[in-house]
């Protein structure tokens, strides 16, 4: 069994309202990367949410998806990752973590991941574009205590760093693995990029 996790806590701040209820090809933005996961191979949907994340259900209301509190609401992105995985079955052997804010993420790249993670026997996989690493990226339950207890400050990225021998990277065409959205040039770069594979 694998499960994927998607960070929404954040509060938004940079973008001066909530970023992941902003439109993204024609549903809120939260609802964009969801939807992807579920229709990867993942079998269960978790999405960590904040103390005021109300509205982050209402726009992703009625998907098969479990959501998850971060009472932690000014937390670093770790706190998130730990609320997901005390949530996650004991029975799912890797954990998909995806971002909240980013519209790049594709059910394709989840499935390559996934696919990795069966066929090679490393224990982390990551997507990497022109030699950069990205998101979501996918790593073996049996990191689930290294990761609740260790890696303050620098969180996945730590888990990484301790294990390079254990970590599979996956090149992909896709440069949406590397961008999220923090501020309000980010989502109109965002926009036109939607915009422009939209074009004859």
């Amino acid at each position: 069994m694998i499960s994927a996790m998607v960070l929404a806590a954040g509060r938004s701040r940079r973008m001066g309202t909530q970023k992941l209820l902003l439109p993204f090809d024609g549903r809120p933005l939260i609802a964009r990367v969801v939807d992807e996961l579920l229709r990867s191979p993942v079998e269960e949907v978790l999405v960590v949410i904040g103390n005021e994340g109300q509205p982050i259900r209402d726009a992703i209301a009625g998907r098969r998806v479990r959501f998850v509190t971060n009472t932690d609401s000014e937390g670093e992105m770790l706190s998130s990752v730990r609320c997901g995985l005390m949530a996650v079955p004991q029975q799912s052997a890797a954990v998909v973590v995806a971002l909240g804010d980013q519209p790049g993420v594709a059910a394709e790249i989840v499935a390559g991941l996934v696919r990795e993670f069966r066929a090679v026997g490393r224990g982390i996989v990551v997507p990497t574009h022109r030699g950069q690493r990205g998101h979501p990226l996918l790593f073996a339950m049996s990191y689930r205590d290294e990761i609740l207890t260790r890696h303050e400050g620098r969180g996945l990225r730590g888990l990484l760093d301790t294990h390079p021998e254990d970590v599979r990277e996956l090149p992909v065409s896709a440069a949406g693995i590397l961008e999220d959205i923090d501020v309000p040039e980010d989502y109109r770069r965002a926009i036109d990029r939607l915009s422009n594979r939209r074009d004859p």
